[in-house]
């Protein structure tokens, strides 16, 4: 009786009846840098007057056993991937073998080319057990001695080698046989085995060598590339910017210069000294130089200057009057001193600025105008916690000193980032949840015009009574007037968009306003003042200091203060997003290319840390008022300066001019600053963003100009991460799938093994994932394995191996390793054995399938037994091929062994 066949999941076996050179010339690969056409033709060498195992196109050819010793020969010549101890394999293989034990956990390839050795051996009639129809399909008739592939032409797989018949011909056993080369191909093997000493290291000198990157020979195996790598010295350093040997080439220096760090204390201590020395040395004065550089280069720097001033008067009436809720009564009188905070902000970040922080020249710092509603918010904050009834000294102090702190707060996060070289780190927030904030401020803007131009009794509030007053025919003209002048000034800047238009056309407007004031003879200051359409003049006696005295620290109340530590941090992260926005914008709108985002950083860092110490507020790079100051002849630290003493000047010429200022002006500025950010936010982004995070920029606007800032923020960060979901998931995780029909290793196989392979090919399962997979992706790739395995899918079209190749996930989270176990146990209801392939156990991915017991051989429930792992997608497909000629080898055997005559007893 015929030995019982192994079971398929067997790794072991007898190669005792393997052939030494047919099994392993079909053990063996197709390499394109090795299979040339002296290895196809072969040699036509005879084996001690006998003849090969095998076939040709002509006739058969008598067979003859192998000793035992021949055959373990024979074993030793097929590919010791896996076999032996030093596990150097010839190039046989296109795919990686292991060189060491790497890892300690073993990979279930182990045996696996054990068991192509012993198929390939058996296809080849070498083993006791012949393979199905082999006799039907070489007979003895020479008209009929081929291989019948008539009835099934394409079962050939399009990559094995056609054999065609050689004009030579030799005598074997006095009969003359026509050779094919896949014949001779065989035979040379086989003759090559018995010439080719056993010792190692003599098989170890015939290999082909290549050359690695370090210029050291070594021996090519299964991971040699088939094109040698450019040779690069190990010990050269290439530095960006260089041409490999420490030359810089063209643009190099520009870009060494632009790593350049910040001057040292050293250099600048010098620069002082030298100065001062110039300056007290009558004999180094240079007449000509004094005045060129003394009076000249000042007087062309005017222009820029003056346009800079009127820019930041402009934007202390709109947004710096505007610091205070002044609709209610404990801050309904401190217009002037927001004005006043404002100045300050701007001197402190221009001389910062100007000084040599900034990269650029011509920067102009200014306030921050999206820190007016978070200050209302913190205003409201302390004034819920304190109660109506706490005096107004120690909530205006509290209000005040919170605002202070808050510039701390971002001065020190700046400064921080630049510090720590993060400045890249902002550009990863999504830039859609700014620009809804930016829609926020808009209408935050938008709201407060209303209530600055319409003088209301506190603040605009939604309701018939407020509609009734705004519609009201003394109410109405002063907030519509201003809306219809903004909406003027958009359309001009639509039509010429220049440099001047904006400060001239506030110039126009006051000098008309005041014409037609004196050329009124009903008219006077003092009517138009008492009817809203000019701002109270402040007291006599009000100082420009006078916001220092509201800073009384012994009033603060603490837990009023702590409430608004939210705030603080939520408008410091606002005010973070603009650096990297405006910078690199204004850098590309004034062609300034030595700038960088962390020196960048820390001149905002300093600016705001300043600012916080002597009282003021936050304040930034303004991007239109930089660019128009430096377009107008400002891009130089000198026109710096002279714009901070300007704006110095008129700080300290006090409050006074706000008396006399129409109230149409400021109302007309913050309409049109709200419409201008407005239209940014909500109509230039439509059509060029996703619906969904369109969705979530109107979201965010409307929730932080009618509700609340700190919640807008918030929102934006919860709807950026779940639309970021939604829209990773939609990209499948599957890369590609295929059957086994298509999907086929490398192993070169007997054609018969292939046509048999190709036949029972849709029962192995290929699934290449790809990318990071979480709990967004993995849904889809769960999915798909409950459709192979539904009850009347899976009876259509069964499968036995599920492949999942690893091999281009980039990480996985706990969410989809869980999926894989939930996987696994589905296909083993199943009966479909998952496989894991291009999966290190040690790496991130492998890790991760550990800790959910998918790869833990000691806890696993026996029911439920590990998945088997492979190095790469081949040996994966290599031992499902295998597994399916076992079982096609079982069957043969059991159907040979009832065929045979019982023998009489």
């Amino acid at each position: 009786m015929p030995s019982k066949p192994p079971p398929t999941n067997s790794h072991r076996f007898d190669h005792s009846s393997a052939s030494p050179a047919s099994s392993h010339r079909y053990a063996q690969t197709l390499d394109s840098s090795t299979l040339d056409d002296r290895s196809i033709a072969g040699e036509d060498d005879d084996l001690d007057g006998g003849s090969v195992s095998g076939y040709s196109r002509g006739r058969t050819v008598n067979r003859r056993k192998r000793s035992h010793s021949t055959a373990s020969l024979g074993a030793q010549f097929l590919s010791t991937s896996y076999g032996g101890t030093e596990k150097r394999p010839t190039r046989s293989y296109l795919h990686s073998a292991s060189h060491g034990p790497d890892e300690p956990l073993q990979f279930s390839s182990e045996g696996v080319r054990k068991q192509t050795q012993e198929l390939a051996s058996w296809a080849l009639g070498d083993s006791p057990s012949q393979p199905p129809q082999l006799e039907a399909l070489f007979d003895n008739d020479p008209e009929r001695s081929h291989l019948d592939v008539g009835t099934s032409g394409d079962s050939l797989h399009p990559e094995v080698i056609e054999e065609e018949s050689s004009q030579d011909e030799t005598s074997t056993e006095g009969s003359s046989i026509p050779k094919s080369r896949l014949t001779e191909l065989i035979r040379g093997e086989e003759s090559a085995a018995q010439q080719e000493p056993l010792e190692q290291n003599d098989r170890a000198s015939t290999r082909s060598e290549v050359v690695s990157r370090s210029g050291r020979r070594k021996d090519s195996g299964e991971t040699a590339p088939l094109l040698p790598k450019r040779r690069v010295s190990e010990d050269a350093s290439t530095d960006y910017g260089t041409n490999g040997h420490g030359q810089y080439v063209e643009g190099g220096e520009q870009l060494k210069r632009r790593e350049k760090k910040y001057p040292t204390w050293g250099k600048v201590k010098g620069d002082v000294v030298d100065v001062l020395r110039t300056l007290t040395e009558p004999k180094r004065w240079n007449g000509r130089a004094m005045l060129q550089k003394g009076v000249m280069a000042p007087i062309k720097t005017l222009p820029a200057v003056f346009l800079g001033w009127l820019l930041n008067v402009l934007d202390a009436l709109s947004y710096g009057m505007i610091l205070f809720p002044l609709g209610h009564p404990f801050f309904e009188d401190t217009g002037p001193d927001g004005i006043s905070m404002f100045f300050v902000s701007c001197i402190v970040s221009q001389l910062i600025y100007s000084c040599g922080a900034s990269s650029f020249r011509g920067g102009v710092g200014s306030e921050m105008i999206e820190v007016v509603p978070f200050f209302h918010k913190m205003t409201y904050l302390i004034l819920a916690h304190m109660g109506p009834d706490a005096e107004r000294s120690a909530v205006v102090a509290t209000v005040i000193t919170s605002y202070a702190l808050s510039s701390i707060v971002t001065g020190l996060i700046f400064f921080s980032l630049g510090a720590l070289r993060l400045g890249s780190l902002v550009s990863f927030f999504p830039r859609s949840i700014l620009t809804g904030c930016i829609g926020g401020v808009g209408i935050f803007l938008f709201i407060t015009g209303i209530e600055v131009s319409a003088r209301l009794d506190g603040n605009l509030s939604y309701n018939l009574e407020t509609a009734q007053e705004l519609f009201s025919a003394k109410t109405a003209p002063l907030w519509i007037v201003p809306l219809a002048l903004a909406v003027l000034l958009r359309v001009l800047k639509k039509v010429r968009d220049h440099e001047a238009l904006l400060p001239g056309f506030f110039i126009a407007i006051v000098v008309i306003f005041y014409i037609v004031v004196v050329a009124t003879p009903s008219l006077n200051l003092d009517k138009v003042r008492n009817a809203g359409w000019v701002f109270e003049q402040p007291g006599s006696n009000v100082p420009f200091w006078r916001f220092y005295t509201y800073y009384k620290f012994n009033q603060v109340d603490v837990a009023a203060l702590t409430r608004t530590i939210p705030s603080m941090f939520a408008l410091s992260f606002f005010g973070i997003l603009h650096v990297p926005i405006n910078v690199p914008a204004l850098a590309i709108a004034v062609g300034e290319d030595d700038v960088n985002v962390n020196r960048e950083l820390i001149a905002h860092g300093l600016s705001n840390t300043i600012s916080g110490v002597v009282g003021s507020i936050q304040n930034y790079l303004v991007y239109a008022n930089s660019a128009i100051f430096i377009r107008n002849g400002g891009d130089s630290r000198l026109a710096g300066l002279l714009l901070a003493a300007a704006t110095g000047a008129t700080w300290i010429a006090g409050p006074g001019l706000v008396g006399y200022i129409p109230v149409m002006i400021v109302g007309a500025l913050i309409y049109f600053l709200g419409i201008e950010l407005m239209e940014e936010a909500l109509w230039d982004s439509f059509g060029k963003t996703h619906m969904l995070e369109y969705i979530m920029i109107v979201a965010i606007s409307l929730i932080m100009g009618f509700y609340d800032f700190v919640v807008g923020v918030v929102t934006g960060i919860v709807l950026a991460c779940l639309i970021f979901v939604v829209q990773t998931s939609q990209v499948s995780a599957v890369r590609a799938t295929y059957s086994g029909v298509v999907a086929e290793s490398t192993v070169r196989r007997h054609p018969l093994q292939r046509r048999f392979l190709r036949e029972v090919g849709s029962q192995v399962y290929l699934a290449k994932l790809a990318g990071y997979l979480f709990f967004g992706t993995i849904v889809a790739v769960e999915n798909r394995v409950r459709e192979l395995v539904d009850e009347e899918r899976f009876l259509q079209k069964p499968i036995k191996y599920f492949i999942f190749d690893l091999q281009h996930v980039t990480g996985i989270d706990f969410s989809a390793a869980d999926a894989f176990s939930r996987m696994h146990r589905i296909l083993r209801r199943r009966n479909v054995e998952m496989l894991l392939s291009g999966l290190s156990p040690s790496g991130t991915v492998g890790r991760s399938l550990t800790m959910v017991k998918l790869l833990d051989e000691e806890h696993a429930d026996p029911e439920y037994p590990p998945p088997r792992v492979f190095e790469d997608l081949n040996k994966a497909l290599e031992a499902c091929e295998n597994e399916l000629l076992l079982a096609f080898r079982a069957r043969h055997e059991a159907l040979s062994a009832a065929q045979q005559p019982t023998s009489p007893h």
